[in-house]
């Protein structure tokens, strides 16, 4: 079964973090300007990113690991999306914050926690990767159920 929104999602999280790599690159080398599009552009992306991955949470729901694997792969997994799911939750945030510094020109501040918030951008879509790898191409999940189905008792 082909899974598109999962699939387009994750390609969002990969050239959100490229671009992200690029813009920390051209601000090493003093290109502000390079630095700002790079940036902007990976915030898109990213934004992209979580736009797809809410919208099917509420409308078609997240997929369940599969009942095939192993149990220690699936307790495995469950950690490590523990593990992924703060990771980026903190990198949004951490983004959030860093971009608004930008936006307010507070460049001293915004250096400091930008250093933070492209490194953990750069290990949140790694590990964003490998979640769909091994819940989409290993071991492909099972059911879903929207969202709204629970929030609304369907």
């Amino acid at each position: 079964m082909v899974h598109v929104l999962p699939t387009i999602s994750t390609t969002f999280i990969v050239i959100s973090a490229t671009l992200v790599g690029f813009g920390w690159y051209y601000i090493r080398k003093g290109k502000q300007e390079t630095h700002q599009k790079f940036m902007v552009t990976g915030a898109v992306f990213a934004l992209m990113f979580f736009l797809i991955y809410m919208s099917r949470t509420l409308f078609e729901g997240n997929t369940s690991f599969s009942d095939a694997a192993p149990t220690w792969i699936k307790d495995s997994y469950f950690v490590f999306l523990i593990f992924h799911i703060t990771l980026a939750t903190i990198a949004g945030v951490f983004g959030l914050i860093t971009l608004f510094l930008a936006y307010r020109k507070e460049f001293g501040k915004h250096r400091k926690l930008g250093r933070w918030t492209a490194t953990l951008w750069l290990l949140t879509a790694p590990t964003g990767v490998m979640v769909y790898l091994l819940l989409y191409v290993m071991y492909p999940g099972g059911t879903t159920k929207p969202m709204l189905d629970v929030l609304l008792g369907g």
